[in-house]
C-alpha cells in the first residue's frame, strides 16, 4: 500500500503551492527542528496591499538563525500585532470572503502561545479545516529519531520511521534532492510544480504567488479545492 509524504518547514500562511503539496500527501511532517531562516517565509509572506504586492511581517523576540524554529519566540506587544491585522484588514475589507477569512488570521496572530511554531501549528489546522484539508499532520521535534543526520539523509531518515513509499517536495527540491538517492532506500521522490493560476483581485491586474491570505480571500471555498488539484508531478 502506498503512503505519500511531505516535509516541509512550518510558514507564515504560505502560498497556494505549499497547501497543494499538504492536500497531495497522506502525512505531513512539519520540519520544526531545522535552523530559523532570517529573512525567509516562516513568520512573513507577501499579501495585495492598493494593487502591488506587500510584505506582511509577523514580529519575532529575539529571532536567532542559531536555533531551531521551534524555539522562535513571537512578539509579545499587543500593538504591534493589532498593526499587523489592520494592515490586512485595510488590505482585504471588501475582498468577498473577508468575513469568513478573517478570523482565521485573527485567531493566529492572536495566539497566546509566545511560540511561532504553535502559532503556524494552529495556522494548518484552521486553513486544512476551512478547505477540507485530511492530511496527518505531523512534527517532526516529536519524532524519536537519529538527529545526527543532516539536508537530505535526514529527510530520507523520516520518510523511513514514517513507512513512506513516496516522498512529495516542493518544484524548487530539484536542486536539494535526488532521485536516485531515494530510490536506493524504495522511496519514489517526486516534485509537485504548481501550474499558472490567476482568479480575480478587485479589478486589479493579477499578482500571482501571494499568501494563502489572498487566496481565501478572493476565492469560495469550492473553488479552493479547485485550484488546490492545479499541478503537475515531475
Amino acid at each position: 500500500m502506498s503512503k505519500k509524504i511531505g516535509i516541509m518547514q512550518p510558514y507564515f500562511f504560505p502560498y497556494l503551492g505549499y497547501w497543494q503539496l499538504m492536500n497531495a500527501v497522506d502525512v505531513y511532517v512539519i520540519y520544526d527542528d531545522v535552523n530559523y531562516i532570517k529573512n525567509g517565509w516562516i513568520n512573513r509572506n507577501n499579501i495585495l496591499l492598493n494593487g502591488n504586492r506587500h510584505l506582511l511581517t509577523l514580529p519575532l523576540d529575539g529571532a536567532s538563525s542559531f536555533l531551531p524554529i521551534n524555539q522562535i519566540k513571537i512578539t509579545s506587544n499587543v500593538i504591534l500585532k493589532d498593526k499587523l491585522l489592520k494592515t490586512v484588514e485595510q488590505a482585504y475589507k471588501k475582498a468577498p470572503f473577508f468575513n469568513e477569512v478573517f478570523p482565521i488570521i485573527y485567531t493566529v496572530i492572536k495566539e497566546e502561545s509566545c511560540l511561532i511554531e504553535k502559532a503556524l501549528e494552529t495556522q494548518f489546522k484552521l486553513v486544512n479545516n476551512y478547505l477540507d484539508i485530511t492530511t496527518q499532520l505531523v512534527i517532526s521535534s516529536h519524532l524519536e529519531k537519529n538527529n545526527n543526520f543532516v539536508a537530505e539523509e535526514k529527510v530520507i531518515h523520516i520518510c523511513k520511521l514514517l513507512n513512506a513509499t513516496d516522498y512529495y517536495n516542493a518544484f524548487g527540491g530539484q536542486q536539494l534532492y535526488s532521485k536516485d538517492d531515494f530510490a536506493k532506500e524504495n522511496i519514489n521522490l517526486r516534485f509537485l510544480n504548481m501550474n499558472n493560476i490567476e482568479y480575480p483581485q478587485f479589478k486589479n491586474t493579477f499578482v500571482p504567488s501571494l499568501s494563502i491570505i489572498d487566496v481565501m480571500m478572493f476565492n469560495s471555498r469550492e473553488q479552493i479545492k479547485f485550484l488546490l488539484q492545479q499541478y503537475e508531478l515531475i
